[in-house]
Formats: C-alpha cells, sequence, structure tokens
C-alpha cells in the first residue's frame, strides 16, 4: 500500500459503530475521526444535516453538504495523518453517503461517487467495516435517546439504508467486512480486529483486542 491504512467504520444509527472505531482506533494507535463532524467547519455542517427543525432540506442539497464536510475531512484530518505516518480509522466514510443519500434517498449512486472521488482527491477508505446489529438490539438504543432526522426518517428509509450496505458490502468482498454484532462490546473488537488483520496482514497492534 506504500502509506498507513484509512478504515471506515459504517453501519445503521445505534448498531455500535462508534464504540467500535474507538476501540479499534486505540488497539491501532490510529487517529479516530468521523463524518460529518470530523472538522470544526465540519461541524457547523453536521448541525444543518442532523437537525430536526430543518423540514425542507433537498436529498442534493443534502448530499452536497455531506461532501463538502468530506472535502474539508480528508483535507484537514485524514490526508496529514496518513502523510504523517499515521493510521486512521473514521467513524463513518463516503459510504454513508453511498448508502443513505444514494439508497435511502434513492439518488443516482454513480454521480454521488463522481461527486465524492472529486471532494476526497480520488482517496477512499482501504477497508470498511460494516457493523450489522440485531434489529431489536438498534432499537432499545435508540429509544435511550434524544433522535436527530436522520433517526427519525422512518421504517422503510432506514431498510433501504440497510439494504445498501449489505449489497455494497457483497460487491466488494476485498475491500468490506461484515462483523455480525451479537454478543458483547469485547467479543464485537475481537472479530472486528480479526478481520481487519485479514485484509490488511502487517499491521502494528498497540493492544491488540
Amino acid at each position: 500500500m506504500g502509506r498507513p491504512p484509512y478504515i471506515a467504520l459504517e453501519g445503521a444509527e445505534g448498531s455500535g459503530k462508534s464504540t467500535q472505531a474507538a476501540r479499534l482506533a486505540a488497539a491501532l494507535g490510529a487517529v479516530l475521526t468521523q463524518e460529518t463532524g470530523g472538522t470544526e467547519v465540519g461541524k457547523r455542517l453536521r448541525q444543518v444535516l442532523h437537525d430536526n427543525d430543518v423540514v425542507d432540506l433537498d436529498p442534493r442539497a443534502e448530499a452536497l453538504i455531506a461532501a463538502a464536510d468530506r472535502a474539508q475531512h480528508l483535507a484537514q484530518v485524514v490526508l496529514p495523518a496518513l502523510a504523517g505516518g499515521r493510521a486512521v480509522v473514521s467513524d463513518r466514510s463516503v459510504y454513508s453517503t453511498l448508502a443513505y443519500q444514494g439508497y435511502g434517498r434513492r439518488l443516482d449512486l454513480d454521480e454521488l461517487r463522481r461527486i465524492n472521488d472529486w471532494a476526497m482527491r480520488g482517496v477512499w477508505p482501504d477497508v470498511v467495516v460494516f457493523i450489522e446489529a440485531p434489529a431489536d438490539v438498534v432499537a432499545d438504543r435508540l429509544n435511550r435517546r434524544d433522535l436527530d432526522r436522520f433517526e427519525l426518517a422512518g421504517d422503510d428509509f432506514h431498510q433501504r439504508v440497510l439494504a445498501g450496505y449489505r449489497e455494497m458490502a457483497a460487491a466488494d468482498p476485498d475491500r468490506w467486512v461484515v462483523i455480525d454484532a451479537h454478543g458483547s462490546i469485547d467479543d464485537v473488537a475481537a472479530a472486528v480486529a480479526e478481520a481487519v488483520d485479514a485484509h490488511l496482514p502487517g499491521l502494528r497492534w498497540t493492544a491488540r483486542p
């Protein structure tokens, strides 16, 4: 590869991917970041995307806001970390846009890929870990917190998002790994580490789960 890896964790709302991203980053001594909101500019953009008071945001505008966040994120966080010899673990990535705005909002996937490839300067995640949690677990976690405009989008929307993730994972097994999130946080972390290690042999682990 010639540089440290760029690893993204993806999943539905409440799947536990944020917890697993933090665990993986700590185990690798990697830079932990997120999309959207991984920069100061991104935090402002994220407020628009997730604000329940924003009720008339056009899906194309939503996709472009996410791409703008991503351009800033790659320029300010991901690319400098990789250039400095640090691995990057991101809680969500471009694949969230393909899942949410592509499959969920039914925007054209090829157009979204082109826009985001330009925004990211062609630097896509090397490995994508899809955390697939049981529906009842996700529902229980979401019931414990205030929901944002994506979490409130409705069951049909979220079913399309999940179907999109599964379709992308099946179509690109060299890049994607699917982790069944049954079991404890430690069990899932160990499964994530094993899968990432298999896709990226020779990784340096600070504290292997």
